[in-house]
C-alpha cells in the first residue's frame, strides 16, 4: 500500500484529512522521513525515537509506537527503494466538528542525485541558532521558512540554502546537515546550535568514527568553512553527499568524501 492512514488503505490521488485539522491550518504536527532500501527500512528505531521526543515537546498523542512501525514497514514494502514519510497531525479543535488527528504512512519515489550541488548561504532569524526553547529538536511540519530559504537560494541560481544564524553561525540546510573537512578533521555544526538531531548525521559520525576519522562539533562562521578542502551534505534522501559550491567558495570532491561515502553505504548494508 503507498498510503496509509491511521493504518487504513487510501486512494493516493484523493487521500486526505480534515480541513480543520491544526495540522492542516497551523502546522501543529510531526513529521519523520525514513529511507527505505528494496524496502528495507535503515534506522526506524531512531526516526520512532525522535518523533516520541518531538510528540512529548509538543504535547501530541502517538499512536502506539508498534503500530506506527508496522505501517511505515508496510508502505515501505510496497515502495522498494524510496523514502517514507510519516505524518502525525493534531487534528480539529471546533467543538461541533469530529476531526481527530491523523497518522499518515506514504511512500515517495527518491528524487535524482544532483552531482553538482550549490549551495547560498542565507540569513535565517527564525532559526533558535542556539537559544533553547521549548520544541528544540521537534521535528515539526512547520517548514515554510526552510522552503522559503530554498526557493530564495534556487532564484538566485543555486540548488539549495544554507542557514545562518544571525550570529553568523553556520547551521544547516533547510532539510540537511552539513559537514566538511579541514586537513584531514571532519568537522560539523554542534547540536547546542539547536539544529534538527539528523539520524543520517549521527550515524555518518559513528560511521567516521569507525573509519578513524577524528570528528569535531563546533561554531564556526562561513570563514571556517571557506578554508575546507571538501564540504559535504548528510541527509535521508542525499546519504553523504558532495557539495561543490557555497557562494561563491567552489570545493572539489575528494578522497576523503569518496572514503566516507563508501564507508557509510556499508553501514548500511550490514543494518539491513
Amino acid at each position: 500500500m503507498r498510503v496509509l492512514i491511521d493504518g487504513i488503505p487510501a486512494d493516493p490521488s484523493t487521500a486526505s484529512i480534515s480541513v480543520f485539522d491544526l495540522g492542516l491550518q497551523r502546522g501543529d504536527g510531526l513529521f519523520e522521513v525514513a529511507r527505505s532500501y528494496e524496502g528495507r527500512v535503515f534506522a526506524l528505531d531512531a526516526h520512532l525515537d525522535r518523533l516520541a521526543s518531538g510528540a512529548a515537546k509538543l504535547e501530541l498523542e502517538l499512536p502506539p509506537r508498534s503500530d506506527m512501525a508496522e505501517w511505515i514497514w508496510t508502505v515501505a514494502a510496497d515502495g522498494g527503494d524510496c523514502f517514507v514519510r510519516l505524518v502525525v497531525t493534531r487534528g480539529g479543535s471546533v467543538p461541533d466538528i469530529d476531526a481527530p488527528g491523523r497518522c499518515i504512512v506514504a511512500w515517495e519515489r527518491m528524487p535524482e542525485d544532483i552531482e553538482d550541488f550549490r549551495v547560498q548561504p542565507v540569513e535565517a532569524p527564525w532559526h533558535s541558532g542556539g537559544v533553547d526553547w521549548d520544541l528544540t529538536g521537534a521535528k515539526v511540519i512547520s517548514y515554510a521558512p526552510n522552503m522559503a530559504a530554498s526557493r530564495r537560494a534556487q532564484r538566485e541560481g543555486y540548488h539549495d540554502a544554507l542557514l545562518i544564524s544571525r550570529e553568523g553561525w553556520v547551521l544547516e540546510g533547510p532539510t540537511w546537515t552539513i559537514a566538511w573537512f579541514v586537513d584531514g578533521v571532519l568537522e560539523t555544526p554542534s547540536m547546542d546550535l539547536g539544529i534538527l538531531g539528523s539520524v543520517t548525521r549521527a550515524e555518518v559520525l559513528k560511521t567516521a568514527a569507525d573509519i578513524g576519522l577524528v570528528v569535531v562539533e563546533g561554531r564556526w562562521t562561513l570563514e571556517r568553512l571557506a578554508a575546507a578542502q571538501e564540504v559535504i551534505a548528510l541527509s535521508t534522501l542525499k546519504d553523504v553527499a558532495p557539495v561543490v559550491a557555497v557562494g561563491a567558495t567552489n570545493f572539489v570532491p575528494g578522497d576523503q568524501t569518496r572514503r566516507l561515502a563508501a564507508a557509510f553505504t556499508a553501514r548500511v548494508a550490514a543494518s539491513l
